[in-house]
């Protein structure tokens, strides 16, 4: 049950993000969306560069900030919800510019026409979960833009997992294909298989040590995705400090759906939840099998909790 709520609640919004707003008297900040050209042209593969703009003064430009994951862990939510602000223009689909290398070697041109058309004051945001676990991503991003303002969700790595698979299962059945049992994908001979890639995704410590090579801390603000479900409008006024926003999203903006179970969004009297493809139930799984992967995430947890500097209350193996 609890799976199923974690889950369901993140169906916050349609799968189209509502198009972006100018904004009067914005505060948002504009210091870090200027790109050296120079820069940009040693270390990003890439033919000619321009921003192409729009007679109405919009154009489409490079993204101030990047939702680099995690999967499963709440990033369309999170998108959603921060389009909710007049300064915030987002990209509609996931890019996978850094981590698909037939997108990156098209260069930065290519990577600037998948941007949505955005005013000077806005801030162009892209989200694109596999960036989190990607070896080559930080550099790339770095390379890009040193100053890049990131935003990483994360949710108890156990659920992760289990929501991994379902999304992998469900894709599978929409296409009237066979998918195994996720036992069959967590246990390898008698034991916690830990070779699962879902499983590996959760070993947040590990990737977050590859980013903090390329970006200080004070760069990736970390939202809470437990939270994030549970009383969103704490986690997303964090997020709009972070990014230096003015405060223009309130609690009103946020209601739960007795019916549905989970919160949804209003905006100018409208409002939406996500698509039904998100927060689907998990699937039934043994309790000692789950003991197991709360066992196996305890240590790397605890060293993740040491590098960022601050817990998460997610499961936790206490020994008997």
């Amino acid at each position: 049950m609890a799976a199923f709520l974690l889950g369901a609640v993140l169906l916050i919004v349609q799968p189209h993000i509502v198009p972006s707003r100018p904004a009067v008297n914005s505060k948002a900040e504009t210091s870090s969306q200027s790109v050296p050209r120079e820069l940009l042209k040693k270390t990003i593969p890439k033919n000619d560069f321009k921003e192409n703009i729009h007679s109405n003064g919009s154009c489409q430009q490079l993204p101030q900030t990047i939702i680099i994951g995690v999967r499963k862990g709440g990033t369309r939510a999170l998108l959603e919800m921060l389009s909710l602000h007049p300064d915030i223009a987002a990209a509609e689909s996931e890019v996978h510019f850094f981590d698909w290398e037939d997108h990156y070697g098209k260069g930065l041109q290519w990577y600037i026409n998948q941007m949505p058309f955005s005013y000077p004051h806005q801030i162009t945001v892209e989200k694109t979960p596999a960036y989190f676990t990607s070896p080559k991503v930080p550099e790339r991003v770095y390379n890009m833009n040193q100053s890049m303002r990131l935003l990483l969700i994360l949710r108890d790595p156990s659920e992760r997992v289990l929501s991994d698979y379902t999304q992998v299962f469900y894709n599978h059945m929409q296409k009237h294909k066979p998918y195994p049992s996720i036992e069959q994908f967590l246990i390898k001979d008698g034991e916690l298989n830990v070779d699962y890639k879902a499983i590996n995704r959760s070993l947040y410590y590990i990737h977050m040590q590859n980013w903090l090579k390329y970006f200080p801390l004070d760069r990736i603000h970390i939202v809470d995705g437990d939270k994030l479900i549970k009383d969103p409008f704490p986690e997303i006024e964090k997020v709009e400090r972070f990014l230096k926003l003015s405060p223009q999203i309130n609690a009103s903006n946020f209601y739960f759906n007795k019916t549905k179970g989970f919160y949804c969004l209003r905006d100018s009297g409208r409002e939406r939840c996500l698509h039904e493809s998100k927060g689907r139930a998990h699937p039934q799984v043994d309790t000692h099998l789950l003991e197991k992967l709360h066992e196996y995430f305890h240590e790397p947890n605890k060293k993740f909790f040491e590098l960022v500097g601050r817990t998460f209350d997610w499961h936790s193996f206490v020994a008997s």
